[in-house]
């Protein structure tokens, strides 16, 4: 299951995240209390690079701010809503996660991979499991919006994703993660993936 913490705003939490393995860490660029510059954002990413993939998460950005990001923060992995790359010029080399929100025209080819999400992002609000089951069904899907400790059990077993991604689930206080909170949601998706694994859908060939 792959694995990735947004929304990183402390050496704490990029420690913890490292600690518990996890594949990618997202450190956010557009509008939110965790929104970081790019300097900033490479000072709080440089222990993760070759351990983590380090995604530059955006929306709606400009081609100035874009430029500025990937020449200073230097991504492995760009994530922005799949309606902004038709708006940006060519990315060549660069990963990219495109984002889809639930209630959004779902085109008729869709990437390889995508995060499905809420309306709002890092709002802690559930997004549609049924939606983004049939999607799943369609390509790599990362769920998120609104994870927990308490809830990503049932996601995993309802939509059954490529990954999650958690942002406020994993929170102290607003825009400020808790290491035991990250390494809890970590055990607690990496115990539902193995129990899911176990035990076939009803779709899956017996």
């Amino acid at each position: 299951m792959w694995i990735k913490i947004c929304g990183m705003t402390t050496p704490a939490a990029v420690s913890a995240a490292l600690h518990a393995q996890v594949d990618a860490l997202g450190f956010l660029f557009a509008e939110s209390p965790r929104q970081l510059t790019p300097q900033a954002a490479a000072a709080l990413a440089a222990p993760a690079r070759g351990r983590a993939r380090c995604v530059a998460v955006t929306r709606h950005p400009s081609r100035a701010a874009l430029e500025e990001i990937l020449a200073v923060f230097r991504p492995d992995v760009l994530q922005t809503d799949l309606a902004d790359l038709d708006e940006l010029d060519p990315l060549p080399g660069l990963e990219l996660l495109p984002v889809l929100r639930a209630g959004e025209p779902v085109p008729a080819r869709l990437p390889g991979r995508i995060l499905f999400e809420g309306p709002a992002s890092g709002s802690g609000v559930v997004s549609d499991w049924r939606a983004a089951r049939a999607l799943a069904r369609r390509t790599r899907l990362v769920l998120a919006g609104g994870l927990s400790v308490a809830n990503v059990a049932n996601a995993l077993a309802a939509v059954r994703p490529f990954g999650v991604d958690v942002s406020s689930g994993v929170e102290e206080e607003r825009g400020v993660k808790s290491p035991l909170k990250i390494m809890a949601f970590v055990a607690a998706v990496r115990a539902a993936s193995g129990a899911a694994a176990a035990v076939p859908s009803s779709e899956d060939p017996v």
